[in-house]
């Protein structure tokens, strides 16, 4: 009998979790069946369109080196929007967050030498780099939890607020103290060689961030299932009141969720500046922050849906160019597609009538409302 339970509540996993991809699966080959429509519908051919998709983002190795460039910030920023859904917190200033992690970790790589007053060995300098601008975003997102778990303010509003403020200070620098005085745009000076992540495969720009990523990513499931941390935020993010009931210190679960959150979306700005721009340049985070909540939604909270909805928008993204010299038609139509299948993702309940799946599965708290 006891057999018999275990084998019962293990198929009722297994469908659950099937159940979760098979609705972003399907929202996505709707998706690509309605852009299809609206490519002939403005004049394209959407074979070709789709044909120079897949030729501008998967047929060799470059194009597979340059997808996965453009996936590597969109997995860390995805995943700190899906940390912060797990702790029913609703996280929209990874862009801010990115932001101030790039431009403490260019600090450090190109400043610290020169304050030490001789070189540092990139066993301790790349590290330290990265590690520094991964925790001023959890700093500059810990804030918002704190004020969210001891004032009641609502994260939204306050993580769309220090994005603004983010951005604009990071402008301050980027144009006053830590500008490039040999540039006229404003950028800081290129970081120490031993502060650079180095690339994978010579000629080619994907660098071992993306491996570190899909490592982050793992670890970041990991801690959801297997610890009990984990096993505190998804009970904070489903019912605060029942995990205060259970002992769990809600408050102080509040602040570690959106520090760990702000952690992954600083990684994803120190990566970007160590592994492939070498240095901060203004606006080249921008649509990366809002790019995470789509990836995140898209990918279910799951970190093995992230990393491929997170791939699947660099293709997108890195198949544009492709896409439009075949066709003439404007790269905006990716933006349709993406949020065609967002649409279909998010109003699961279409998807459901249409191929008729029975609802299913854990649904996702994406806040509880004002100072709830």
């Amino acid at each position: 009998m006891q057999t018999k339970k275990q084998a019962n509540s293990l198929l009722q996993t297994v469908t659950a979790n099937s159940d979760s991809f098979l609705i972003p699966i399907l929202a996505i080959l709707t998706a690509v069946i309605i852009g299809g429509i609206i490519i002939a519908w403005v004049g394209g051919n959407p074979i070709l369109a789709y044909q120079g998709l897949i030729e501008g983002s998967l047929s060799s190795a470059r194009t597979l080196s340059e997808t996965a460039v453009w996936a590597t910030p969109y997995i860390f920023a995805g995943l700190a929007v899906a940390l912060a859904f797990k702790g029913g917190l609703f996280n929209i200033g990874a862009e801010g967050q990115l932001a101030v992690g790039a431009v403490f970790s260019s600090l450090i790589g190109y400043a610290l030498p020169g304050w030490l007053g001789f070189d540092l060995p990139g066993i301790i300098h790349l590290p330290l780099a990265i590690l520094v601008g991964a925790l001023m975003g959890g700093l500059w997102a810990a804030i918002v939890g704190w004020l969210k778990a001891y004032t009641g303010g609502h994260e939204v509003i306050n993580t769309i607020m220090m994005n603004y403020i983010a951005l604009n200070t990071t402008s301050f620098l980027v144009n006053g103290v830590m500008k490039d005085p040999g540039q006229v745009i404003a950028r800081t000076p290129l970081i120490a060689e031993s502060a650079r992540i180095p690339t994978i495969f010579e000629g080619l720009r994907i660098h071992w961030g993306f491996v570190l990523a899909l490592l982050v990513a793992y670890f970041i499931w990991w801690l959801l299932n297997k610890t009990t941390l984990g096993f505190e935020i998804r009970t904070v993010g489903l019912n605060p009141d029942a995990a205060q009931y259970a002992g769990i210190n809600v408050k102080r679960i509040i602040v570690l969720t959106m520090f760990l959150s702000g952690m992954l979306a600083g990684l994803a700005g120190s990566i970007e500046v160590t592994g492939l721009n070498y240095r901060h340049e203004l606006g080249f985070s921008v649509g990366y922050g809002l790019d995470a909540i789509a990836i995140a939604l898209l990918g279910k909270s799951h970190p093995l849906g992230i990393v491929l909805a997170s791939i699947l928008f660099a293709a997108m993204r890195n198949g544009a160019t492709r896409m439009q010299f075949l066709t003439q038609l404007p790269v905006d139509l990716i933006s349709v597609l993406q949020a065609l299948i967002l649409l279909f993702v998010a109003a699961d309940t279409i998807i459901r009538y249409l191929y008729r799946i029975k609802s299913k599965g854990e649904r996702v708290v994406l806040t509880r409302g004002w100072g709830g």
